[in-house]
């Protein structure tokens, strides 16, 4: 997960027609269920609450990240949403502000390596404890994204997987989102494709149930990984 920009990416034409050609692929194929409705629902309800329970938290960072390496306070980027549709997912900026510039062009492992020395001090504690995240909750009221689904994707290397892997479009049937099998079951070494596998997997047998279950799971996880990362800081902090 990257977050950085001066200043959020506006869709090109190439990524606007690319875009429209998938558009009709999803739509044929995401006849709304009822599951939907609810679905839809439910984002809107935890991420109003929790919106409002971090506020003070997300203030408090914001003012952190300006006195401690200025501006932009957010990452803003384009990614692929629902049916094609190319919207702008904000996160807190974790890297130093031109660090978008060279990292760019890089996805997968090869961005996470690049990533490392472009983290901010501030960057390393909000990405152990998993708060540079909490923007794209914003993404979710909205109903760009929704907290259950397929990772969101820049539109160029959505292009390319779906060149590679021919059902990678299928992932535009429903919203993307904060979480998802691919992301409770795996890390981020598997390939696309087996992610690509888990994500249709969800998407075939979405419901409530799953959905809880899914906030669930990723909850206790977020906990976990957060109080080890924030650990981890501290330890290398004090070396």
């Amino acid at each position: 997960m990257v977050g950085v920009s001066p200043a959020p990416d506006p869709p090109t034409q190439n990524q606007a027609s690319f875009a429209t050609r998938y558009a009709e692929l999803a739509i044929e194929h995401s006849a709304s269920r009822r599951v939907d409705i609810a679905l839809r629902g439910l984002d809107i309800a935890i991420s109003a609450t929790v919106l409002c329970l971090f506020a003070p938290i997300a203030l408090g960072i914001a003012l952190a990240i300006r006195f401690t390496s200025g501006s932009p306070i957010f990452y803003k980027g384009a990614r692929i949403g629902r049916s094609g549709h190319i919207f702008t997912m904000i996160k807190f900026r974790t890297l130093v502000s031109d660090a978008e510039t060279r990292l760019g062009p890089y996805w997968g492992q090869e961005l996470d390596r690049r990533t490392h020395n472009e983290i901010t001090r501030l960057g390393h504690v909000l990405r152990a404890t998993q708060l540079d995240e909490v923007p794209q909750l914003w993404n979710v009221l909205r109903g760009d994204m929704s907290i259950v689904g397929p990772r969101p994707i820049r539109p160029a290397f959505f292009e390319e997987l779906c060149v590679e892997i021919p059902q990678y479009w299928q992932r535009l049937v429903v919203r993307p989102g904060l979480t998802g099998f691919a992301q409770t079951r795996m890390g981020r070494e598997p390939s696309w494709a087996e992610k690509l596998a888990h994500d249709l997997e969800y998407v075939a047998d979405r419901s409530a149930g799953l959905y809880l279950r899914l906030v669930i799971t990723t909850g206790a996880r977020v906990v976990r990984q957060s109080a080890r990362g924030l650990r981890d800081v501290l330890t290398r902090s004090r070396t």
